[in-house]
């Protein structure tokens, strides 16, 4: 670890900004579009409106954290900590939400008849509130002792007490985000979740080319499982997308604990940028991947365009019942 920090450059500066307002602008969209249609109030969006909110946090919070310390900000250890431990949590509460759909989806898919029964919307609710509580835990055991403070004392630091220059490798043990982080709480369940995933594709791929006896009861099973290997498709694609996002920075983490000074600074602000990037990609799934999403998105949008000309042009009648005609249809989506 070096004393002096060289300032960011500004295409980093500037890609975090843009990501920042596409995360947060993409995300409310989402929990909107959940909100206003009532064909995505099944439990499976629980799931989705948890990941949204994690992600609508990372624009709004972690992002312009992060853009604040990458400029040298001197700061207290403890209050530099808390920033870090912030991103964890949310990176932790990501992770298990995707663990959550997956599950939830393979229950979908594995016992079709009973799963209304047993994923009940308070069930749901409950995975997610315990999801979120798994991930301050996890997230916030630096805060409990697991950090540098002691590697810091040891050394004679010229800011002051207590005083650092806020960096994440500064305050965040790596021994923490390698053997704790990545190889015990996002490792095992990426692995669990491609599993998952291979399982739910296997059986619906195996009941679309049995070849039931029954012409008539035919047409609902071969529907119903093909609608959920889209859906499967579209949330795997999610998955794959959380994968590639984040499995650079943490090989960089394993670089900077087994073979330390073989990393720059400009592969730091790329990966970096490329986990906060994930969190502005999944609305875009949804929007090309998923129909109900396209559909509230661009009612949502139409709906606003609508009473922004009701607004402007009020001496045509038609255009005055437009608004709440669109929001009487949204109602139905």
């Amino acid at each position: 670890m070096t004393n002096e920090r060289e300032p960011p450059p500004a295409y980093y500066i500037g890609m975090e900004v843009v990501i920042a307002l596409a995360s947060v602008l993409g995300n409310v969209m989402v929990v909107w579009a959940v909100k206003i249609n009532r064909s995505l109030r099944d439990t499976t969006f629980y799931f989705v409106v948890s990941l949204a909110l994690a992600d609508i946090a990372v624009g709004a919070l972690a992002i312009p954290l992060a853009i604040t310390i990458s400029t040298g900000l001197k700061t207290h250890f403890y209050s530099c900590l808390m920033v870090a431990c912030i991103m964890l949590v949310l990176t932790q509460s990501s992770i298990l939400a995707l663990l959550a759909i997956a599950i939830d989806r393979y229950l979908r898919v594995k016992i079709p008849l009973s799963y209304k029964r047993v994923v009940t919307p308070r069930r749901a609710g409950t995975a997610v509130i315990a999801c979120w509580l798994v991930a301050l835990i996890v997230g916030l055991i630096p805060m409990l002792g697991w950090n540098n403070v002691g590697k810091l004392n040891q050394t004679n630091n010229s800011q002051g007490p207590g005083m650092v220059t806020c960096e994440f490798e500064e305050v965040v043990s790596m021994e923490y985000m390698v053997y704790f982080n990545f190889f015990g709480w996002m490792l095992p369940p990426l692995v669990l979740m491609l599993v998952i995933y291979f399982e739910i594709f296997y059986m619906i791929h195996k009941q679309l080319n049995k070849k039931l006896n029954k012409a008539a009861s035919q047409a609902d099973p071969r529907r119903y499982y093909g609608k959920e290997l889209k859906l499967a498709k579209s949330l795997a694609l999610v998955l794959f997308f959380f994968a590639i996002s984040w499995l650079p920075l943490h090989i960089l983490n394993c670089i900077t604990l087994f073979c330390p000074g073989h990393k720059t600074q400009d592969l730091i602000f790329v990966a970096i940028l490329l986990t906060h990037g994930n969190s502005a990609v999944n609305p875009v799934i949804y929007a090309f991947r998923i129909k109900k999403f396209r559909v509230a998105f661009i009612r949502i949008w139409e709906h606003y365009v609508c009473c922004k000309k009701r607004n402007r042009l009020p001496r045509k009648a038609t255009r005055r019942m437009d608004c709440p005609e669109i929001m009487r249809r949204n109602n139905d989506i």
